[in-house]
């Protein structure tokens, strides 16, 4: 049996830039691939280490290694051995180097920094988790947003990626039997925005998500005509609060949470 194909994340820092366009890359191919990451390499016994793994089975390298010695270390090292490498981030900094005539500072890890921003975003992370599919009226006076829908509208993943960004995120489940905070129609700071998907889609989702619980996929919960219900309800919340409603349906997490950002930046 043909062993599958594997990729190899190989980082000077925390590997979380190489990690991020591997997934985005193997997302255009419909497909999986198993990957390994190898965090904060700094020599070359290292870099040998993981080459001698790589030869054992199919597999790509995917590396960012600021030091420029790394970089043409492991560049040698594939070569030889007959090894798929991708250099992520050299030919951007040799292009920014030649373009700015300036010589890159060569410190891996330097967007980690533990600086404002990143405890900004650990605040902004707590916060989201403690205001996720609440009603309580302090989420959206201390939120730099607030989402607002029916379920399985995507509220959730997009607050968490926009509290990776720094934003304050609380979300409302919008239920016709559930009244929610008087708050949101006086929308503070203009920071509520709603969320409306295609009814057919959202019943092939519930369903899903009805048969990874094991309860019948045929539940009213997914059934199109509590579905139509919901949407229409929201619809009317969403109109009387005066609020931007933004169509998550058949967009990526990333794409919605950044209409949201436009908004939020006006």
């Amino acid at each position: 049996m043909t062993e599958k194909p594997r990729i190899f994340i190989v980082s000077d820092s925390i590997g979380e830039t190489a990690q991020y366009v591997v997934d985005a890359t193997v997302s255009q191919f419909n497909g999986y691939l198993d990957s390994k990451r190898f965090s904060y390499v700094q020599t070359t016994r290292e870099l040998n280490n993981i080459i001698k793994k790589a030869t054992e089975q199919k597999t790509l390298i995917a590396y960012t290694l600021i030091d420029p010695r790394l970089r043409e270390e492991i560049a040698t090292l594939a070569r030889k051995n007959n090894i798929y490498a991708v250099d992520i981030m050299g030919p951007m900094m040799e292009a920014f180097e030649e373009f700015f005539q300036k010589k890159p500072r060569l410190q891996p890890g330097l967007v980690h920094r533990l600086d404002k921003d990143y405890f900004k975003r650990v605040e902004a992370m707590e916060f989201t988790v403690k205001y996720d599919d609440s009603n309580d009226d302090r989420g959206v006076k201390e939120a730099d947003v607030v989402l607002i829908g029916v379920s399985r509208t995507s509220k959730t993943p997009m607050c968490i990626y926009l509290s990776y960004r720094g934003y304050k995120a609380a979300n409302i489940p919008l239920v016709p039997e559930v009244e929610p905070t008087p708050l949101i129609y006086e929308n503070p700071d203009n920071k509520v925005i709603g969320l409306t998907i295609d009814p057919l889609l959202l019943n092939e989702i519930r369903q899903e998500r009805l048969k990874s619980l094991g309860i019948d996929p045929e539940s009213s919960y997914a059934s199109i005509d509590r579905i139509n219900v919901e949407l229409e309800y929201a619809e009317k919340t969403m109109e009387k609060i005066g609020c931007p409603v933004i169509d998550v349906t058949n967009k990526s997490i990333e794409e919605s949470a950044n209409e949201v950002i436009d908004y939020l930046n006006g």
